[in-house]
């Protein structure tokens, strides 16, 4: 935790440390890596056009952390008082709100949007009564590994031994609240129930099937908080953290929609619960530059949270963010991670297909049809691919997926992404892919040779995954990678308090969600669990409203 800490406020971003960090980066002049070439064979790698990042040397550049407006205490309204005030109303926030409510704390939520807001469907939590104490730790080794070892190893154990009673906990209210919500127990999990030969259990909260989603859950859920006695004010976003000379954060002035300002006076506690910034162009630009080009799942999420936050004291993590990017939708989700031949948006074989859905869009992250990419694979595909990672549709089932398939009831997926397809000829099929025909003819001639041959030469892909794509009908499931979350935040402890640039707790003021950093740490989501994301936003929101409801009063 200590190396952690140490690491993270002397690289993150702070009032306290911009100053002298721009000032010397300015002195040793920095400089991008935009349009540098690599002195090596493999120069063409570097693909004309494909965003690499590039370093950051002047303080125009962090415009997107403006100082909150001053409300001056002649424009108040009215002064609400509460003992915890959460600003968002998403898959942390919501839960936490009921969480503090039910551990005896009166409670208001502010939220920028007239409802609740999240996505996703499914939230996984650990069930430690099915679990070896070995296998939860495994699996905590085994996520650090997947986020660089640059994440919080407190806050990865504080969702592993919590999260099982979290999320059946949401799933117990969701389903009061009269939510579409089962608990799929292990079914999503598969890949995961031995780790290191130790048993794993679990808890899946599933929201859906799509088009009903997570977010459909956590209005039911808001709903029914309400009804318990938590206080909604929609259409309110928060404007300014109300802080004392100390530093101590007292509440949150929040704006209606007529204009008039409301403060909301917080005894114990505020919850930043905002979630990411993936609308506002300049902080992505900054943090998650290698992702500028791909199209984004959400509307309005513009990092209002990390300037509270900073202005407060606060320190976001340093670069690079964490990203998600996913595509669930154009194809069965379980074949998503097969490793059937995959072309760019030409029709050119781009990747040893060994590589996870999750990280094909450092790939395909160029300016000409970002993150588009097609899975390619023949009618043996039942056979060929028997025993391969995931799970297989059947021919029958795949028409769920196809657009041109006359489906009365399609299931799981939302009706405008589907983009499965089946052709007759490679042909016909590129163009129901919107790949050059010419280019995927010669891609598959390739692929076939080598896979005839047993050895591949081009990317190295293991023989077991290289099977011949001769036999009519073809298939493509074309793909298009958008962002879904970023997932890095402000610098939190176990208790999800902020901290300041010194490593010093900002009394009062607390981050969760999105908001929340240090859970996370590779540039990439990772989808060991699936469900992580939403399981963890249940599981700090329920911890994190319990914490601060038990707090006493401040003074």
């Amino acid at each position: 935790m200590e190396k952690y800490i140490k690491h993270t406020l002397e690289n993150g971003i702070s009032r306290r440390s911009f100053l002298s960090r721009a000032a010397v980066a300015s002195a040793v002049g920095l400089v991008g890596f935009a349009g540098c070439k690599p002195d090596s064979p493999s120069e063409e790698t570097f693909s004309e056009g494909v965003t690499y990042g590039r370093s950051i040397d002047d303080a125009a550049k962090l415009s997107f952390l403006p100082k909150p407006e001053e409300i001056p205490e002649s424009e108040i309204s009215k002064t609400e008082l509460f003992d915890v005030v959460i600003v968002g109303a998403g898959a942390s926030g919501v839960p936490a709100a009921l969480s503090a409510l039910e551990n005896g704390a009166s409670v208001a939520v502010l939220q920028k949007e007239n409802i609740a807001i999240s996505q996703g469907n499914s939230g996984a939590g650990i069930d430690l009564a099915r679990s070896d104490k070995a296998g939860v730790e495994a699996l905590v080794s085994r996520l650090m590994g997947d986020n660089a070892h640059r994440c919080n190893p407190k806050l990865l154990r504080e969702w592993a031994y919590n999260s099982g009673k979290a999320v059946s906990w949401v799933i117990d209210r969701a389903q009061k609240a009269g939510a579409k919500v089962i608990n799929q127990g292990n079914l999503q999990q598969v890949n995961i129930l031995k780790l290191n030969g130790y048993k794993l259990g679990f808890h899946t909260a599933y929201f859906g099937s799509k088009p009903y989603t997570n977010g459909d859950g956590m209005r039911a859920l808001a709903a029914y908080a309400e009804k318990q006695g938590v206080k909604f004010f929609y259409s309110t976003p928060a404007v300014q953290l109300v802080q004392k000379e100390s530093g101590e954060i007292a509440g949150v002035i929040g704006k209606k929609q007529d204009g008039a300002y409301i403060k909301f006076i917080a005894k114990k506690g505020v919850i930043l619960a905002t979630g990411d910034y993936q609308n506002n162009k300049a902080m992505c630009d900054y943090f998650v530059p290698d992702a500028r080009n791909f199209g984004r799942k959400q509307s309005r999420k513009t990092g209002d949270g990390f300037v509270l936050g900073y202005w407060a004291g606060g320190v976001i993590e340093p670069i690079g963010h964490t990203k998600m990017l996913h595509d669930f939708d154009a194809g069965p989700a379980t074949m998503c991670d097969m490793p059937f031949l995959a072309v760019d948006h030409s029709g050119k074989r781009f990747v040893n297909e060994s590589v996870e859905m999750s990280l094909l869009c450092n790939y395909l992250r160029g300016p000409e049809k970002t993150g588009q990419y097609s899975q390619i694979f023949d009618a043996n595909y039942m056979t060929q691919a028997k025993g391969w990672p995931g799970v297989l549709v059947s021919p029958e089932d795949m028409k769920n997926y196809m657009p041109d398939e006359d489906v009365p009831n399609r299931h799981g997926v939302f009706e405008a992404f589907i983009n499965t397809h089946k052709a007759d000829t490679l042909e016909e099929l590129a163009v129901k892919i919107e790949a050059d025909p010419a280019t995927l003819k010669t891609t598959v001639k390739r692929y076939n040779e080598l896979a005839k041959s047993k050895q591949d030469t081009d990317f190295g892909k293991a023989a077991e995954f290289m099977k011949p794509i001769d036999t009519p009908p073809f298939y493509g499931i074309h793909r298009t990678l958008r962002l879904s979350a970023i997932c890095s935040g402000l610098l939190v402890n176990e208790n999800h308090q902020c901290l300041n640039a010194k490593g010093e707790k900002i009394k009062g003021l607390y981050a969760i969600g999105n908001l929340g950093g240090g859970f996370y740490g590779g540039v990439d989501y990772p989808l060991t669990v699936y469900g992580l994301s939403l399981g963890r936003c249940y599981t700090f929101g329920y911890l994190a409203g319990r914490h601060v409801a038990k707090l006493q009063p401040t003074t």
